[in-house]
């Protein structure tokens, strides 16, 4: 099914335009949203009401893969300093720096069970960490090629590209139980998944081959394969708002109804790679140092 006809990203209009660079990893607190910035090594708060941008915090080098907010923090991980930073979002300062590094840059730690769990070693190791002491406490062993893991459903979702010499092998899903620690599901999805997301239903990955898997989290059944069209080297995928959304470098936002998984537009233009759904609003990469947040609603409206 051919993906459907471009749209100038230029035919939006943002609700707010901020001037701090959207990157992937971004994530929602409860009155704000937290954007990495890996070249300074900080941390920037953007007030939910209001789009007040606040001072940069410094968090360390290069922050990398997603964040979590959790236990009363905002969790970090920096590929640079091989560590996680723990940052207490109201005195908006490091207050720990567990030492456990995530195996790949572009992906993704998450939060379930009382624990933070992250991807440490690509071989297919995912680690269960303490949020007290900072120390993993259980390794669950996971599909080689291991990147990026999502919570929903009550269940940990980790994406895994395969063995590396096998660039036409498929992706693997696998539903983890984070309660018992044990592998549930293994299920075969597009190639090379790069990012995933849960919402809407269902869980989503974004893969390479310019294709969305949607997987039923009660049967563990992939039940549609969408095309996005064109390469996608790099991405993002986000859930909600009554839409799934995936951002690429010169496609900022692809977004894909879940009634009929279909793609029902394609924005290109300048910006792309990042994508956010939070505070009744969908959070996009305009450009290099530009953030535009824009209602969800108003988007469907657009039309070629």
């Amino acid at each position: 099914m051919r993906p459907p006809a471009e749209i100038p990203f230029s035919r939006l209009s943002a609700e707010a335009t901020l001037a701090v660079g959207f990157e992937p990893g971004a994530v929602a607190s409860e009155d704000a949203v937290w954007v990495p910035v890996r070249t300074s090594g900080t941390l920037t708060r953007i007030a939910a009401d209001g789009n007040v941008l606040g001072t940069p915090v410094a968090v360390g080098s290069e922050p990398c893969a997603s964040l979590v907010v959790a236990f009363g923090s905002v969790w970090v991980p920096l590929c640079g300093d091989q560590v996680i930073a723990r940052v207490d979002p109201k005195e908006q300062k490091v207050t720990a720096r567990p030492a456990l590094a995530v195996a790949s840059g572009d992906g993704q730690i998450a939060t379930s069970a009382g624990s933070v769990w992250a991807v440490a070693d690509r071989k297919g190791v995912l680690s269960r960490i303490d949020p007290d002491t900072g120390a993993p406490v259980a390794e669950v062993y996971v599909a080689p090629g291991a990147s990026a893991v999502e919570a929903g459903k009550d269940a940990l979702w980790v994406i895994s590209a395969g063995e590396p010499n096998n660039q036409r092998a498929a992706g693997r899903l696998t539903r983890v139980n984070p309660h018992s620690n044990e592998v549930i599901e293994e299920i075969a999805i597009g190639r090379t998944p790069l990012s995933i997301a849960v919402g809407e239903g269902a869980v989503w990955t974004l893969n390479a081959d310019a294709t969305v898997t949607r997987v039923d989290p009660e049967t563990n059944k992939v039940v549609a394969t969408i095309s996005v069209g064109g390469d996608i080297p790099a991405g993002d995928i986000a859930a909600g708002a009554g839409s799934v959304w995936v951002s690429t470098p010169g496609v900022p936002i692809i977004r894909i109804d879940p009634r009929t998984n279909r793609a029902a537009q394609r924005f290109t233009g300048e910006g792309g790679g990042a994508i956010l759904v939070a505070h009744g609003s969908v959070w996009v990469a305009a450009g290099p140092r530009l953030t535009w947040r824009l209602d969800p609603r108003l988007v469907e409206t657009v039309r070629p």
